[in-house]
């Protein structure tokens, strides 16, 4: 997909990998809705081309979501590629049951970004389109400490293997898979896994990615090239995973 003249939604761009993404797609000749739920702090975008719109609104909050739709629609004419990056994650041992504490990262990480992808589908019945969801690393390996987020992910990357083949010929649906990006994602005190990588190298892998029409974007191309061990030699993943267990709170 071509980005210049786009119009474009980018969910979670205050911080991390979102801000990055806003950076890079400002500087484009774009239409730009701008996402989060915190209040968007624009005066660090430099050599603006794009035409920027914000929407403050809780992406796990339906009506919210629907409200941004709607707003998308009237600010821009219609949506072309949908971004869907926010998320966030626990960093915990799960010691007692809580619906709620559950409830609330699935609607974020999973029923959100399903949710626009269907959206965009009746939004763009004739009309070229692209979603790109933000999965994780964790989708195909979990770390300790993580549980409730890798399976979120996990959740994705199964939806999205079996809906690219209900997928009409004019629509595409990419995932990202990011091993640890160094943001504020580890602000809970949780020891930031190797391999990691900055938001930016993972912003222009994902623009990359978005231009080639691929399916799925792996920034860390070490981690794509173990997927095949991992799957071969489970010790190998075992072991990994042993080793960050160690730093699990109480």
């Amino acid at each position: 997909m071509r980005l210049e003249n786009k119009r474009i939604v980018l969910t979670g761009a205050a911080s991390g990998i979102g801000y990055a993404l806003a950076e890079d797609l400002a500087r484009l000749p774009v239409r730009l809705l701008l996402v989060d739920r915190d209040p968007l702090d624009l005066s660090g975008l430099k050599n603006v081309k794009a035409e920027i719109f914000c929407f403050t609104g809780d992406m796990g909050d339906p009506a919210e979501v629907d409200q941004l739709f709607a707003d998308a629609v009237q600010q821009m004419g219609g949506i072309d590629l949908f971004i869907a990056n926010a998320g966030f994650a626990y960093y915990e041992r799960i010691n007692q049951s809580d619906w709620h504490h559950m409830e609330t990262i699935f609607k974020v990480n999973v029923l959100s970004p399903l949710y626009a992808v269907t959206k965009m589908r009746e939004l763009n019945s004739a009309n070229p389109y692209r979603v790109v969801i933000t999965a994780s690393a964790m989708a195909h390996m979990a770390i300790p400490g993580y549980a409730y987020y890798a399976a979120t992910k996990a959740a994705l990357h199964r939806f999205a293997d079996a809906y690219r083949l209900e997928l009409p010929a004019h629509g595409g649906l990419t995932l990202v898979y990011p091993v640890a990006t160094r943001t504020n994602f580890f602000r809970t005190g949780s020891p930031i896994p190797y391999p990691s990588q900055s938001p930016r190298f993972v912003a222009r892998r994902i623009l990359s990615g978005i231009r080639r029409d691929a399916n799925a974007v792996y920034p860390a191309t070490q981690f794509w090239l173990s997927l095949p061990l991992i799957r071969l030699v489970p010790l190998a993943g075992r072991l990994y995973q042993r080793f960050y267990a160690r730093y699990l709170p109480k």
